[in-house]
């Protein structure tokens, strides 16, 4: 009788982290179409967003269960050639457009080396696990070779974390330092939008955010000073930003996922945008997955969210879908007759 009341309020946790998430989805795809309705704009790429990011969740809750091994071996592998097959992986794109996409490319080599570390650790052959490791060091060396430095940088930073992973005894503060490091992100590009550092510290920044970027999110904070509340309508940045105004070449967007949020939806926009990621963190808390594989994943979805907040890479809906699929795989719920694997080697039990 204790093992089965035990069984259910683990079910009714999860229960409430999946209405959670609705809930935060439903209110992201609602708030875009009430700025929408009132400011004007196109509120397609947001609902769009929001559908990847359900569906990739739902396919990898599903997935993970009944293939909780090659489900996250095949999502790594699809990544990786989503990000080498890319059209704007070429030198050309880059002379075309400045800042170029590079931001997607770095959000999916980053979403396969954190899928193919999650495989690792669900993985009970030790050879298996060794190979799928190093796949995930050949996904970071696949970084190296394409030239994108945000991309290895995050690969490097999801294969360490995945390595020390298994000596943590408590997610909750492991993830809690997760939260905080996407926080400290984030209020840097609003320092270095504001010019709030130090000058030296300032340009060494912008060389390596580049000018154009920089002066896009300077553009965003006056725009959402100017309507603080609803915003300018979603997909209207490229029509008032003086930037993309002088440069036709630029795709439209701030190049930052939390200041885009800010200047087309408002404050309560930059709240949702929190609040999902918040939601994935709270998903993966409760998960019943070994403790491992929520912060593997854990990981690879904060460095998404860094990678986000200095660059368009939510933009994409292949983005948006992995991350959903990622977050679905970690969180799936194991079959009745399947152990959690708390005792597998490098695997305890969800200890929160």
């Amino acid at each position: 009788m204790a093992s089965a009341a035990g069984q259910a309020s683990g079910h009714d946790r999860r229960g409430l982290a999946d209405g959670a998430g609705a809930a935060v989805l439903g209110a992201c795809a609602a708030w875009s179409l009430i700025t929408a309705g009132a400011q004007g704009g196109r509120p397609e790429g947001v609902l769009l967003a929001v559908l990847a990011v359900a569906a990739g969740y739902a396919s990898g809750r599903i997935c993970g269960v009944l293939l909780p091994v090659a489900a996250p071996c095949a999502g790594a592998l699809a990544a990786l050639g989503l990000a080498v097959a890319a059209p704007h992986t070429g030198a050309a794109s880059q002379v075309a457009s400045p800042l170029g996409q590079t931001g997607a490319t770095a959000a999916l080599l980053t979403l396969s080396a954190g899928a193919a570390c999650c495989a690792a650790w669900a993985a009970r052959p030790r050879a298996l696990r060794l190979a799928l490791r190093a796949a995930a060091v050949g996904v970071a060396v696949a970084a190296a070779v394409l030239g994108s430095t945000a991309g290895f940088a995050a690969c490097l930073a999801v294969l360490l974390c995945s390595l020390a992973a298994h000596r943590v005894r408590r997610r909750t503060p492991a993830l809690g330092g997760l939260a905080l490091a996407a926080a400290l992100v984030t209020g840097g590009t609003w320092a270095v939008a504001e010019n709030a550092l130090p000058d030296g510290l300032t340009t060494s920044l912008e060389g390596q955010l580049t000018q154009q970027r920089v002066q896009l999110w300077h553009d965003a904070l006056d725009l959402a000073r100017r309507e603080p509340g609803l915003g300018v309508g979603p997909g209207r940045f490229a029509e008032l930003s003086p930037t993309v105004t002088r440069s036709p070449l630029l795709d439209g967007k701030p190049h930052s996922a939390p200041f885009q949020q800010a200047v087309e939806q408002g404050l309560v926009g930059v709240i949702l945008l929190a609040g999902v990621f918040c939601w994935i963190l709270y998903a993966l808390w409760r998960s019943p997955r070994p403790t491992p594989v929520v912060l593997t994943a854990g990981a690879a979805l904060t460095a998404l969210a860094a990678i986000a907040a200095v660059g368009n890479a939510l933009s994409f809906t292949t983005v948006t879908a992995g991350a959903g699929l990622l977050a679905g795989l970690a969180t799936a719920r194991p079959l009745p007759d399947e152990p959690a694997r708390s005792t597998t080697a490098g695997a305890r039990a969800p200890v929160r």
